[in-house]
């Protein structure tokens, strides 16, 4: 009889769990960068040839980092939304162009020679950004997604709201939509330029 009252509590335990887990934002994936300054780095800027930027260089302004890439379909899903949102010029919007051409799984990266890596990459980012509209201040090419390790980005779109002291103080992962901005983004944004 004891041995059914185990099975009956593990059951109920597992009930419970699944539960709780059923009940979770998939969206909201906890980041330990929260609260942490921004992981340094400095990256070609597309479009812009010699000229790098870092995180320091935006010392002083609350901005968003959006990491994204041409092959990703949920970047084409927020596309419209930060293009939109960036008319208003409300914060700075900084892209991080991810794995151009080693995340596109279309692509055999051992039939692309070295030295063309970064040129294609370039083509294919500035083609896509002047074909569907350009919402970044700036975008800097993260090729092979060593800073994308740094911010503990595991997929595409993920947005990075810093503050003006360089503290990474939200992450959205999955693509904005005008609700995430109204709801979340822009009373944080708000907040933090108070």
């Amino acid at each position: 009889m004891n041995r059914y009252y185990w099975i009956l509590g593990a059951f109920a335990a597992l009930v419970v769990l699944l539960a709780v887990g059923l009940n979770l934002n998939p969206r909201e994936v906890p980041s330990p960068l929260v609260g942490k300054p921004a992981p340094a780095f400095r990256l070609a800027v597309l479009g812009k040839e010699g000229a790098t930027m870092g995180p320091e260089d935006m010392k002083g302004k609350v901005w968003l980092l959006n990491v994204w890439s041409t092959w990703c379909v949920s970047c084409r899903q927020e596309h419209p939304v930060l293009v939109e949102f960036s008319r208003n010029g409300q914060v700075p919007v900084v892209g991080l162009n991810y794995k151009e051409l080693r995340g596109d799984g279309e692509i055999d990266m051992r039939r692309v020679p070295p030295e063309q890596e970064v040129p294609l990459a370039l083509k294919r980012a500035q083609g896509w950004l002047t074909e569907h509209g350009n919402p970044y201040l700036l975008t800097v090419m993260d090729i092979d997604g060593r800073v994308g390790i740094d911010y503990g980005v595991y997929g595409v779109p993920e947005t990075y709201v810093i503050d003006k002291t360089g503290v990474i103080r939200m992450k959205h992962t999955g693509p904005i939509s005008p609700q995430v901005l109204s709801e979340k983004i822009l009373p944080l944004v708000t907040e933090l330029n108070r």
